[in-house]
Formats: structure tokens, sequence, C-alpha cells
């Protein structure tokens, strides 16, 4: 019997021991590597791009000859005024990337011995410079959509007779939110986080090619797709595939965000939902890549995305 891919040796080419053991120096040369690759690691200047820099005595940055502006290894990336070591960041990242079904920040404090605030912000700036590296594009061939919600949870009175119909919109919190998840066989999985189902009809309508096949369940809210687009539909009430239409790989994503809220967060909601929702969707589309090549693409989208509005000096309001 053939071997599943993540149990294989090509599905495990990244080694926390070796990140962990790195020195300063060899961390900061794969960082280098890494974030100027198309100039083997020599140094770019952030704010002009020149090519020209010289080191300053006694100081680990450079200063760009053009601009005359000193920037240093993570200048104008998403960890812009790190206070961690290098090594420890890209540390932060192999543990993160080995995260199967997400990684807490509780967990990460333990791990690297830092704050849990510190390893609150380092979590969410690698989702956010995941969610900024997303390809974009329309998805095409065949696509499934579908929705979820999460969070509003109302804990049920402990009598019988003082428990209310949570279904109501009336005994709710108004916390409830979906996430709409437009997934692509083969490809991309787009998600954006709204107040009711229905609105997949929009997301659906901005993110799917003209001509792309739909696949959808029999919610009447997806019907107003049959204008634009050819649309298969499958009614889970009788099963999850009619042998034509089904949502499996759109419900595999949000079976992985589940796991990811029970086992490992707890709690995803809120206006941090969404961040959420984008990792577990790079998760997915890449699961058959190699943790190894998982851990570039993050260090590279982190080293690609600008300093961070929302994460910079969070704590300090």
């Amino acid at each position: 019997m053939a071997q599943h891919f993540l149990l294989s040796p090509e599905a495990k080419t990244l080694s926390l021991a070796k990140v962990l053991r790195m020195s300063d120096k060899q961390a900061e040369a794969s960082f280098r590597a890494i974030r100027w690759a198309s100039t083997d690691g020599e140094p770019v200047c952030p704010e002009c791009g020149s090519f020209e820099s010289y080191d300053l005595k006694g100081r680990p940055v450079w200063k760009c000859k053009g601009c005359a502006k000193q920037f240093s290894l993570t200048s104008g990336t998403i960890f812009h005024g790190r206070k961690l070591a290098v090594r420890d960041i890209l540390g932060a990242i192999a543990i993160f990337t080995n995260g199967a079904k997400g990684y807490s920040a509780l967990q990460l404090s333990r791990d690297l011995g830092v704050s849990y605030n510190c390893a609150f912000v380092l979590c969410h700036k690698m989702r956010e410079a995941i969610a900024l590296a997303r390809s974009e594009g329309a998805l095409k061939g065949d696509v499934e959509v579908d929705g979820a919600y999460f969070g509003g949870y109302v804990k049920p009175a402990n009598n019988r007779a003082d428990r209310k119909d949570r279904r109501l919109v009336a005994n709710q919190t108004g916390k409830r939110q979906v996430v709409i998840a437009v997934r692509e066989r083969g490809g991309r999985t787009v998600t954006q986080v709204v107040k009711s189902e229905a609105q997949g009809v929009a997301v659906a309508r901005a993110n799917v090619a003209t001509g792309t096949t739909i696949h959808a369940d029999e919610a009447s809210h997806w019907d107003k797709l049959a204008a634009h687009f050819p649309i298969k539909r499958v009614n889970h009430k009788v099963s999850y595939s009619n042998g034509e239409a089904c949502t499996n790989q759109a419900e595999s994503f949000f079976s992985r965000l589940r796991r990811a809220e029970i086992g490992t967060h707890h709690h995803v909601a809120g206006k941090h939902l969404a961040a959420y929702a984008v990792e577990m969707a790079w998760r997915e589309d890449n699961r058959r890549q190699s943790n190894g090549n998982q851990f570039t693409m993050i260090t590279a989208a982190a080293a690609a995305a600008p300093k961070s509005a929302a994460w910079c000096g969070y704590w300090q309001r």
C-alpha cells in the first residue's frame, strides 16, 4: 500500500533542531538569502531600492549610499522593530509551520520562553504576511461554495425550563459570524467573513470567473448564482455527494478550521476570525507541500510584507 504523503520523508524537510542550533550569523544569513534572493543576499535599501550600502561599525545596520537612510535586516518587513533575535524568529516560523491545525500563542510563548503578548503578536504577524502573499485572481474550473457559522456561543441554562431556543435571533448574542469558503478544486480557497450565509452570493460573484461551474448545497440563497454561472446542487439531507455535485472540499476546509478552534485555539471568533480563516485556507491549499517549502513560503511572505499597521506596537495601543 502506498504511503501517505504526510508520512513520507519528502514531506519532512524542515528540522526545528537545526533551525534552533543556528548561530546568530547563520540565522541572519538564512534570512538575508530569503529576503534578498534576487541579489544573492546582498542588502537592498527598503526606502529607495538602492543596491549600494555599507556597514556601520558597532551596529548591525547598513547605511544606504543613495538616500542615506539606515536600515537593518528586518527594516520595512512585517518584523520591523523586532526585539527578538533572528534565530528566534526563524524558530517561531518553523514551529508555526509544523502546527498542522494551527499553533496557539500560549504554546509558542512556552516553546520560545517569551511573553504571551509577544507570541500572540508574532503569530498574527505571520497570519497577516500569509494573507498578503496569497495569490489573487478569479477562480476557475469547478468551484465549491459554502458557509459555516463561528462564534456567538450561548450557554444553555442549567434548568430545562429556563432554556431558550438558541436558533432564534432574539436569543443570540449578535456575535455570530459566517465564514464563506469559495474553493477551486485543485487550486485556491478564498475566504471572507460576513454576517449571513446569503452574503456568500456576492463573495462568489466577486471571486469566480465567468463560465465556471459552481457546486453548492440546497440552501435557497444559492439560487441567485444560477443567473451568472452553471450550477450543480447537492441535497445534504439525502447525501454528501450525488455523483454530479458535492461540496466536500469546502467542508474539508471548515473541518480544519473547526479542529483549530476546538483543539488548538478554543476561541476563533470576533475581529480576528478572518485572519484564522486565511491561515487555515493557506494550510489546506498547501497541505501537499513539504514543511520545508512551507517554512520558506512563510519566511518569504514575512520578508516581503510591509511594516504592520495593525500589529506594530499593538500592546502599547
